[in-house]
């Protein structure tokens, strides 16, 4: 069954899209937000197919019109994206987005890298070969800046900034890498087949979302167009919040949140805004009944057997939540939980959770209770890429 489109932030067409690895729609949702159109999701999972096609996504056809407004549905291709023909879009993407999957790097994995049969990496660049989009947009976890990864991290972005300098089959990356420096040193070739490439680690907490969540985002330019990119600057700050709380008026907010002294000086004015918590985040939801539904409300069910264990402490409401991860019960950071203000402890539900990855109310996942939680830990936070989103949508329509 496929719903309303999720609402745009605003009506502006900000230009249209491709969103690989799509999973449970975070980047999608965020690109949305910010104003493009998707030409063609891509997603091999199933379950987290059918969460996209809950929402706005039908199977793409080849010989149907694409989308021409922000209210039509969003064209997926369920599969493998090696199996995917990025060539008919040539010439009318705008960005090309996605979260390459992370196991390969993520600091819960096994730390292979390069050598893992995971890393998605090439084919997110054939994509970017086959569209030639103006700009593309990746999130991946911090894992990437590790120093055992550097020469590799230093290898994609440089495959990026050169995708049609092509590895040869069975051409070790070493060696590609080093041809890719002798093409891009002094900066030369078809400015139409290079991109400028930049990358920040941010978190998302920085930006309005209710998680401590540090990310790598890498955005890259068309060389043609000649745009020199800057990151958004934050809008929230732990200080702010420490001072929203030590002056009352984080407590006027809410007068029934424990008051806890904080040691030290009020930090000073840096003209952001607070963090939000994860009170901030759920505390107009009503408290959830284990295994029952809450009317008025998708997936706000309650789950027994919350507990604590060395290397997993439950979060607190006053401060923002932990980073939400995909893991499964029995493994640290596998579940989310929050100790209530009575010093209690409950799992979050998937409808919270989801409020942290600030996803609309609205949004369905599909599939059981772990497979709902797994596509939440595995997506960009809305907000997030949203920021992104616009930024990037701002700096095309006044180049």
């Amino acid at each position: 069954m496929v719903h309303d489109a999720p609402e745009a932030a605003d009506d502006a067409d900000s230009g249209t899209s491709i969103e690989l690895f799509s999973g449970g729609g975070g980047l999608a949702m965020a690109l949305h937000e910010a104003g493009f159109r998707h030409l063609l999701l891509n997603e091999l999972n199933k379950r987290a197919c059918a969460t996209l096609r809950a929402n706005n996504a039908v199977d793409y056809l080849p010989d149907e019109t694409p989308p021409a407004t922000l209210a039509d549905p969003w064209p997926l291709i369920e599969g493998g994206i090696g199996e995917v023909d990025f060539t008919p879009f040539l010439g009318d993407v705008d960005v090309v987005a996605g979260g390459v999957p992370c196991q390969p790097f993520s600091l819960g994995g096994a730390h292979k890298g390069h050598l893992d049969e995971r890393n998605l990496w090439p084919e997110f660049n054939r994509c970017v070969r086959e569209t030639r989009p103006l700009v593309i947009l990746a999130e991946n976890v911090r894992g990437l800046l590790r120093p055992s990864f550097e020469p590799y991290w230093d290898y994609i972005r440089r495959e990026l900034a050169a995708p049609f300098e092509q590895r040869v089959d069975g051409e070790p990356w070493a060696d590609h890498d080093r041809r890719l420096v002798k093409a891009l040193r002094g900066g030369g070739g078809d400015p139409t087949e290079r991109y400028d490439i930049a990358f920040k680690l941010v978190n998302a907490a920085d930006y309005g979302v209710p998680q401590n969540r540090w990310r790598v985002v890498l955005v890259g330019f068309r060389k043609d167009l000649g745009i020199s990119w800057s990151f958004p600057n934050p809008t929230h700050s732990a200080g702010a919040l420490l001072r929203a709380q030590l002056s009352g008026e984080y407590s006027d907010r809410y007068p029934h949140a424990p008051i806890k002294e904080h040691p030290g000086v009020t930090p000073p004015e840096d003209g952001l805004r607070p963090w939000k918590t994860l009170r901030d985040a759920i505390h107009d939801l009503p408290e959830p009944v284990e295994r029952q539904d809450t009317p008025g409300y998708i997936h706000h069910i309650g789950w027994p057997g919350a507990r604590e264990y060395p290397g997993h402490t439950a979060n607190v409401l006053d401060r923002p939540a932990k980073t939400v991860k995909a893991g499964v019960h029995g493994v640290p950071g596998g579940e989310s939980v929050l100790r209530r203000d009575d010093g209690s402890i409950r799992y979050l539900t998937v409808r919270e959770v989801a409020r942290i990855m600030t996803f609309p109310d609205d949004w369905r996942l599909e599939g059981p209770r772990g497979e709902q939680m797994r596509q939440l830990g595995n997506a960009v936070p809305v907000g997030l890429g949203a920021v992104m989103g616009r930024e990037i949508a701002k700096v095309l329509r006044e180049r």
